[in-house]
């Protein structure tokens, strides 16, 4: 079924995402957030497309009311799809090539499948539980970073971490820092071990579902900032700590832990 999902997103992806990148209107959802026709371009050519797949399963996307996510999430257990249709919609609106596409399968409560495709670089990624990850057909794996967290490179996203941002701007445990605009995309760079160290204070199920399988198929490590699993199926926020690498993860929660004080709690 993973080859039969990059080919139905890549084709939906260069249909209905490309041909509008650099020449659509933004609006504003309710939450500040922005959202533009691609992204509901992209929600109901997947709906369809996925309804012809897997007529079995229903589709859990971002774009649908409050109201209808939560009922898909209660109702669930036996086959889930959830979309994020474009990550990173403020990068796309603006001109910046840097969003992609999220697709995961839930079952029984779990991410079973996972693909995330970024349509300029042609670049899919996918995953399956206990089976791997890939990288356009190649398996992916983690390299061990060869790092002290002093010398690391950082993801991290500071709009959403709280107080916490000034202990990190002030006194940064790490080499460099970067944030590109599109979690599903960071999850699977983190992955291909283009950076070490990821922190980000507030994801939601679709941000994250197939980017942090991607990444544990792929050897990597994650968390929240109170140290529980990551994957939970519900509406509510989960902030996330990742690394490639198990000592740069061990020491990258060790200081996060000691200037936990500063930070709003965990989720």
């Amino acid at each position: 079924m993973l080859d039969a999902l990059a080919q139905l997103i890549k084709k939906a992806a260069r249909e209905e995402l490309l041909p509008r990148f650099q020449g659509i209107e933004r609006r504003f959802k309710t939450d500040g957030s922005i959202v533009t026709e691609a992204d509901f371009a992209m929600q109901r050519r997947l709906a369809n497309d996925l309804q012809e797949l897997t007529p079995a399963y229903r589709l859990l996307g971002e774009e649908m009311s409050e109201q209808e996510q939560r009922e898909l999430i209660s109702c669930g257990d036996e086959g889930l799809w959830c979309l994020d249709p474009l990550d990173g919609t403020s990068n796309f609106a603006a001109g910046i090539p840097f969003f992609g596409v999220s697709l995961a399968l839930l079952i029984n409560r779990a991410p079973v499948l996972g693909v995330v495709y970024d349509p300029l670089r042609d670049e899919c990624f996918v995953a399956e539980r206990d089976r791997g990850a890939w990288l356009n057909d190649v398996s992916l794996r983690c390299r061990p970073a060869g790092l002290s967290l002093n010398r690391a490179l950082a993801v991290v996203d500071f709009k959403r971490l709280g107080p916490m941002s000034a202990a990190l701007a002030q006194r940064p445990p790490y080499s460099s820092q970067r944030n590109f605009g599109s979690v599903v995309l960071e999850w699977c760079w983190l992955a291909a071990s283009r950076y070490h160290v990821y922190l980000h204070g507030r994801q939601k199920l679709w941000d994250y579902a197939a980017g942090a399988l991607v990444l544990k198929e792929a050897g990597g490590h994650a968390e929240t900032l109170a140290g529980e699993p990551v994957f939970d199926q519900a509406l509510q926020p989960r902030s996330i700590v990742a690394a490639s690498d198990p000592i740069l993860f061990a020491d990258w929660k060790a200081w996060l832990a000691s200037h936990s004080e500063q930070s709003t709690p965990p989720v």
